[in-house]
């Protein structure tokens, strides 16, 4: 890519690809800021490569969704699964937590998927094609994590009229 078209297109997108960062590394500040730098950095030295297949913007967030992962494993800042990992329990809900704090608590997939459709206003597909996973793996995560922040919105908001 040319250097004009690449500086263009980091700022058209950086807010949306740094605040996007920031959510796959856990809303770690820092740590997306190196993230986000170290996508810039393959992305100008072409170790990652636009192949037009799909939007710009696609490609894009999934290039920084597999940076964050590389990052976080080189790390070791990966959470393990559990057999029990999709559960929810009312005790795991914090009583400080808002609606935001509480999409931390879905699974990865699940909360991947609806951060990319309400904060980033991709469709399904566009979600799919950055998770690299097919459209009906990503309907049944956006359905699922859907229902499982109603449940927690329920909770929360239950516990707070008992109090």
């Amino acid at each position: 890519m040319k250097q004009e078209l690449l500086n263009q297109i980091f700022k058209e997108l950086h807010r949306e690809a740094y605040l996007w960062s920031r959510q796959c590394c856990g809303f770690d500040d820092e740590l997306a800021k190196d993230v986000l730098q170290q996508v810039y950095l393959k992305i100008w030295e072409e170790k990652a490569k636009y192949n037009s297949e799909s939007k710009i913007k696609t490609w894009l967030f999934s290039v920084i969704r597999f940076t964050a992962l590389e990052w976080l494993r080189k790390n070791q800042k990966v959470v393990p699964l559990h057999a029990d990992f999709d559960l929810v329990e009312e005790e795991r809900i914090p009583e400080t937590a808002s609606h935001e704090d509480l999409i931390q608590l879905l699974p990865e997939r699940q909360k991947e998927v609806l951060l990319l459709v309400f904060y980033h206003q991709m469709t399904l597909e566009k979600a799919a094609e950055v998770m690299e996973v097919s459209i009906g793996t990503a309907r049944t995560h956006y359905d699922r994590g859907k229902k499982k922040l109603k449940e927690l919105i329920l909770i929360k908001q239950t516990y707070e009229a008992t109090r």
